[in-house]
């Protein structure tokens, strides 16, 4: 293989996230509407949270041509499981993330590494899925707005223990005078 030529990445039309957009035809103006369930690929979110790989994605989408190529716009909504950033409690809920990318045809002018390209009819969406659920991903998931972590002596959680928890070690900066006491 010649030293400028890159390997070419296929595309597997088989793949749950990749769309033929054949019927859609290479006319610009021309939409169509795409809903759809996917399971969602591994990896899709951070240490703390994320999605199930496996779990249902939800895709609304439209497909638009357009004179570079196809226009993807839409929404995902995917259901997210993880651990509170303050109590370690198991965080479920669920994401709806906005969707919008230009996929341009295979031979159109851009640059290779910045645009999203089309593979003959086929494109695939789980780099756009992967960008846009990660970045809306909340660095540190809470189980609630006022959760108030575990306790730095006992470990337990504050929410569970009755408002005056404390711990019987006494302030150091007082021991002198508690040894008058005695």
């Amino acid at each position: 293989m010649p030293e400028n030529r890159k390997p070419q990445h296929r595309i597997d039309p088989r793949r749950p996230l990749v769309l033929d957009t054949r019927e859609l035809g290479r006319r610009p103006g021309s939409m169509r509407p795409v809903q759809f369930l996917a399971p969602a690929p591994e990896g899709l979110g951070i240490d703390l949270i994320g999605v199930p790989a496996g779990a249902e994605v939800e895709l609304d989408l439209r497909l638009e041509s357009v004179m570079e190529g196809v226009l993807v716009s839409g929404t995902a909504t995917a259901p997210l499981s993880g651990e509170c950033g303050r109590c370690l409690e198991v965080v479920d809920d669920e994401l709806t993330v906005d969707l919008q990318e230009l996929f341009v045809y295979t031979g159109s002018e851009g640059d290779e590494g910045e645009t999203a390209r089309m593979e003959g009819d086929l494109l695939d969406l789980e780099p756009v899925l992967r960008d846009a659920v990660v970045l809306a991903l909340p660095l540190t998931p809470l189980c609630r707005p006022d959760c108030r972590g575990l306790c730095s002596e006992c470990g337990e959680r504050l929410d569970d223990l009755p408002e005056d928890h404390a711990h019987g070690a006494p302030d150091p900066r007082w021991a002198a005078l508690n040894g008058l006491l005695d």
